[in-house]
């Protein structure tokens, strides 16, 4: 069975060396790039990986994109995002099962490191991920812009060895992204017809507090898993308040209608 590692990337001259190194045991690497400002596509040459660059509408157009590049020449994809790491034993994991029949696709769990620590509680593990899937039996559900899923024809396996994943490198860059995300989950509450009521602004953060430090064990991690539960209970407060806030401006433009 031929294996395609694809390695998707926008401005990640960081990472990009270091992940493909990774992936050397595939047959065939692509980096596929939304036109990267940086040393990106570069470096990915140097390194030894083709490179296609195709226009960024949204992530689940852009996987959807990459599979079909590569319909010709695998028979499987592995995705890897360009802050992930491939080691050994997921790489003679991947081959094997491969060749075996009868599934369409593998999620695979994640080792997530967070501001530095691995981070085992407040869901961070298994964090599993649907990356390797047949080419042919698999795609990615248009809607789902964000947070894509993966739509298989046949049955789902789970692999036993982890990806290592270099998440939220600092507070910064977890704080930029939880802001993008609590935006969007704003917008699909709105699409869905939920209004938010007056307890959600309390209890929702609440009980997402509690899910994480508790119920996910993120006091496993102690005062790291502490601090990572209220950040995203925060952030269950801004979502329901931004979700306020596209209401409230529906309604402004009703008013002027």
């Amino acid at each position: 069975m031929r294996l395609a590692a694809i390695i998707l990337t926008y401005n990640e001259a960081q990472h990009v060396v270091d992940c493909i190194e990774s992936v050397r045991f595939a047959d065939q690497i692509v980096v596929f790039d939304s036109y990267s400002t940086d040393q990106t596509i570069e470096l990915a040459r140097q390194a030894g990986a083709q490179v296609i660059q195709n226009r960024f509408e949204n992530y689940a157009q852009q996987r959807n994109a990459a599979l079909d590049a590569v319909r010709d020449s695998a028979d499987w994809v592995l995705f890897v995002d360009a802050d992930e790491r491939v080691p050994q034993a997921l790489a003679d994991e991947v081959r094997i099962v491969i060749e075996a029949p009868g599934y369409a696709g593998y999620r695979i769990p994640r080792d997530n490191y967070i501001f530095g620590k691995l981070t085992r509680g407040a869901g961070w593990y298994p964090d599993y991920q649907t990356r390797l899937l047949k080419v042919g039996s698999a795609h990615y559900d248009p809607v789902r812009q964000v947070h894509e899923v993966v739509v298989l024809e046949g049955s789902e396996g789970t692999l036993r060895n982890a990806f290592i994943h270099y998440n939220y490198r600092d507070l910064a860059q977890f704080l930029e992204k939880q802001r993008r995300y609590s935006a969007y989950d704003a917008h699909i509450l709105r699409e869905q017809g939920i209004h938010p009521k007056p307890q959600n602004y309390v209890l929702q953060p609440l009980r997402q507090f509690w899910w994480r430090f508790v119920t996910l064990k993120g006091y496993g991690d102690g005062l790291h898993g502490f601090r990572l539960s209220l950040l995203m209970a925060w952030y269950e407060f801004k979502k329901y308040w931004l979700l306020r806030g596209l209401w409230r401006a529906d309604a402004a433009k009703t008013g002027k209608s």
